[in-house]
């Protein structure tokens, strides 16, 4: 690795941590139906990038992570696409918004995966995937990004009376 392990681990990390706020404030501006092209630049190429970087991680063979940034990367070109290539134009509108709270969730998804594994407090709590603490985490996490994807449909998903 051309880069020290712990400044890259730093830099993926801080990238995930933008690519989530960005994303919360994207979601809730979409739930509010108001488009915030900044916002959505910076959280579309700061999860782009965490995806990516999180592939620069030593492996010897595939992980579960890997499917995650893999799955991730597919979802952000399509948002990218809907939204720079087809100018959210009729479907492509909500084609963004479900492909943008899926992006957000599976990058809050790896967050919640890495805090349950890293933090001691919480890593007796769920100290594996197959615990059921995890599963029940997620599963409440799962239940919540649909209802944040539902309401930004209802908020953006009309082209009439959108803000920008």
């Amino acid at each position: 690795m051309p880069i020290d392990p712990k400044t890259y681990v730093l830099i993926h990390v801080l990238l995930s941590l933008v690519g989530v706020f960005s994303g919360l404030v994207v979601v809730g501006g979409l739930i509010a139906g108001v488009r915030f092209p900044r916002w959505i630049g910076v959280f579309l190429i700061t999860t782009l990038l965490t995806s990516v970087t999180g592939f620069g991680f030593p492996f010897a063979a595939l992980l579960p992570s890997h499917i995650v940034g893999a799955l991730s990367l597919v979802v952000l070109l399509g948002a990218i696409a809907a939204l720079y290539w087809k100018h959210l134009a009729g479907g492509w509108r909500r084609t963004f918004i479900v492909l943008s709270v899926i992006a957000l969730y599976l990058n809050v998804f790896v967050l919640l995966a890495q805090l349950l594994q890293k933090i001691p407090a919480l890593a007796m709590l769920a100290p594996s995937p197959a615990a059921p603490t995890f599963a029940a985490t997620q599963g409440l996490v799962l239940v919540l990004f649909a209802v944040l994807g539902w309401a930004a449909l209802k908020g953006f998903g009309s082209a009439q009376g959108v803000r920008t």
